[in-house]
């Protein structure tokens, strides 16, 4: 079995003159991710690897759930595929990890995560939210091989508002 949870960054601000990437996040982008990081945290564990968009908002998003995790053996890296919004290079990511990871996380952006969640999970998701996690589970024991997974867990920052 291998499970992926799937995290959109939260809400980032366009106040300042930089870049795409360079964007941080808002006040409200920060209390949405931890809203979900400690719901997430009352439900699951967090896996030890976990994988990150380079943009400034997906980084300090996962910051945000690592530190929440108080938890010293998580393995980020920061892979520069994952800066995708139409999901076709985080597919081939997600399809080349190491067979021995069962669980991972990764956080990134939409279009992607949106189309991801619907690729591969079995509930409809018509937006993935800023801040929103999905959880898929895959009856497979190689990530090259997932196809239709189950999706167990969504959770949006609106429902814990």
């Amino acid at each position: 079995m291998k499970t992926l949870f799937l995290v959109r960054h939260a809400k980032s601000s366009w106040e300042l003159p930089v870049g795409d990437k360079e964007r941080p996040l808002k006040t409200r982008g920060l209390k949405d991710a931890h809203l979900v990081a400690n719901k997430f945290l009352e439900r699951e564990n967090f896996p030890v690897k976990i994988f990150t968009s380079p943009a400034k908002r997906a980084i300090e998003t996962c910051k945000i759930f690592v530190n929440i995790s108080e938890k010293d053996d998580l393995d980020v890296s920061i892979i520069d595929d994952l800066y995708d919004f139409n999901g076709t290079n985080v597919i081939k990511f997600l399809q080349n990890l190491d067979k021995s990871l069962d669980s991972v996380m990764i956080f990134g952006h939409n279009h992607a995560f949106t189309s991801i969640s619907n690729i591969f999970g079995d509930r409809y998701i018509e937006n993935l939210p800023t801040s929103g996690l999905v959880k898929i589970n895959f009856d497979t024991n190689d990530w090259s091989h997932i196809e239709h997974g189950q999706t167990e867990l969504i959770i949006f920052p609106k429902d814990l508002r």
